[in-house]
């Protein structure tokens, strides 16, 4: 499956813009760790661009009730296992660094792009480790993202977390026009 064709599934499944830019995001993140673990970039994109695809349809019965359309759709069978591990519901072991990457960039960059969201210039580029360590302990800030998930994600890849928000506040940095984090005009 092309990039092109996964964007045009996500799109058919998803109307929501802040869904939309969520794939976007974690596209992006698997995109950079594709280079640290060896695997194929545009492998790893689709799989972080169509993680979600049937979460606005279904929420529920997300991301199994969403297989056998992937699969009829042409996606690879591992991407569609992947997708189908990065849900703890499930209880399908992540075995490969597709897998775990995904489990661990999921939450993390929807939790960095809430971060970047509330600081006054409101840029990805400057989310730090120690900023999101920071909001992390705020139990009210982003509360629906599980705060065990972001670092177990890093630990089941054996990277230091704040390595990791690295990773991923570089990742979006690179599309931050595109997710609209490339910071507010100036007063």
């Amino acid at each position: 499956m092309t990039r092109d064709e996964a964007w045009a599934l996500l799109c058919e499944y998803t109307t929501g813009e802040s869904l939309r830019k969520h794939g976007l995001a974690v596209e992006a993140a698997m995109r950079r760790l594709a280079t640290r673990y060896d695997g194929n970039a545009e492998e790893w994109a689709v799989t972080g661009l169509l993680h979600d695809y049937d979460y606005e349809r279904d929420p529920a019965g997300h991301p199994q009730n969403g297989r056998s359309l992937l699969e009829q759709a042409g996606v690879p069978g591992e991407i569609v296992h992947a997708i189908q591990t990065h849900g703890d519901h499930l209880g399908i072991p992540r075995v490969t660094p597709l897998e775990k990457s995904l489990y661990a960039v999921d939450e993390l960059a929807g939790f960095v792009t809430a971060v970047a969201l509330v600081r006054p210039d409101k840029r990805v580029s400057s989310v730090t480790a120690e900023s999101v360590r920071k909001k992390m302990k705020d139990k009210a800030f982003a509360r629906a993202i599980s705060r065990e998930m972001l670092t177990s994600g890093a630990d089941a890849l054996g990277v230091p977390f704040d390595d990791l928000v690295g990773e991923v506040v570089a990742a979006l940095s690179g599309i931050a026009d595109r997710l609209g984090l490339g910071g507010s005009p100036s007063i």
